[in-house]
């Protein structure tokens, strides 16, 4: 595993070619992505698609498809591959780093692609551009998706406007759609609660804003179209909170319109990118 680091005016971050992670980022000193602990990624990329499976399978073009768990915590196979292979840097500069990967289907995944992240830090703030290409001999459904953790703090505002939540069941599955809870109805900024989530919302413009008024600091997120659901992941009093930019609902493979998945033919990319623009207010 190799480590860099990137800077561009006040910006700067931390990139391992381990899962393609970034373990940190900063602007003018203070975290805006932050790892859960020490080690552990601050921000890591999702693919060939998000989030579980359930039942670790599915049925697509008159075939069935079968995963086995890939972390030592849950029995599901759980957020694609990406995130835990070694990735080849491609290129460098002092703001700018690209990575490659390549995968082939096992036992573990059915899926063999091609994918490239690049991480870019400039005047916009720091973007991650991801792309995947299928590298198989038949079509199948991929998603793309990032898993940023951002600091939480007391005052933490957030605006991330959606049309719905989706529950969560056994198994940390979505279970149905419905209208926003009060207080995950983040259409204005809003304070985030201190409860346990971990639902799916879809309906997203691509843009939100996180704000630490104490810190005088905010962060503006904007994606591209591919990305119109996010995921909202915070255990109960926790020190961060993460909002998932997806180009898909969890699960996506056993909803009858695949949850926003795309289907690939050989040969065939899905690409997007989400850019974090840090905004001082003080």
């Amino acid at each position: 595993m190799a480590t860099m680091l990137l800077r561009s005016g006040g910006l700067s971050a931390e990139l391992r070619t381990q899962g393609a992670a970034l373990a940190g980022a900063w602007f003018d000193g203070q975290p805006i992505l932050l790892p859960l602990e020490p080690g552990a990624a601050a921000c890591f990329p999702l693919l060939p698609f998000g989030n579980r499976i359930a039942g670790n399978g599915f049925s697509f073009g008159g075939a069935d498809y079968t995963f086995e768990p890939n972390t030592a915590g849950d029995p599901l196979y759980l957020h694609g591959d990406g995130w835990l292979e070694e990735w080849t840097v491609t290129a460098q500069s002092a703001d700018r780093v690209t990575l490659q990967m390549r995968r082939t289907a096992d036992a573990v995944s059915p899926y063999s692609y091609a994918a490239t992240q690049d991480v870019i830090l400039d005047d916009d703030g720091l973007t991650i551009a991801l792309s995947v290409t299928n590298a198989g001999n038949t079509p199948l459904p991929f998603g793309l998706g990032l898993h940023p953790f951002f600091p939480k703090t007391a005052a933490t505002l957030l605006t991330a406007p959606a049309l719905r939540m989706w529950s969560e069941e056994a198994g940390h599955l979505p279970g149905q759609a419905g209208p926003l809870p009060k207080d995950v109805n983040f259409a204005a900024a809003k304070p985030l609660p201190t409860r346990w989530l971990n639902n799916a919302f879809e309906g997203w413009s691509g843009q939100a804003r996180i704000d630490w008024p104490e810190r005088g600091l905010s962060l503006a997120i904007d994606a591209t179209e591919t990305f119109r659901h996010y995921m909202i992941y915070q255990p109960e009093h926790a020190g961060f909170v993460c909002l998932e930019p997806m180009s898909h609902l969890p699960d996506g493979h056993h909803m009858a319109n695949l949850g926003g998945l795309t289907v690939l033919q050989p040969d065939q990319v899905l690409s997007g990118s989400v850019t974090f623009r840090p905004i001082k207010t003080a």
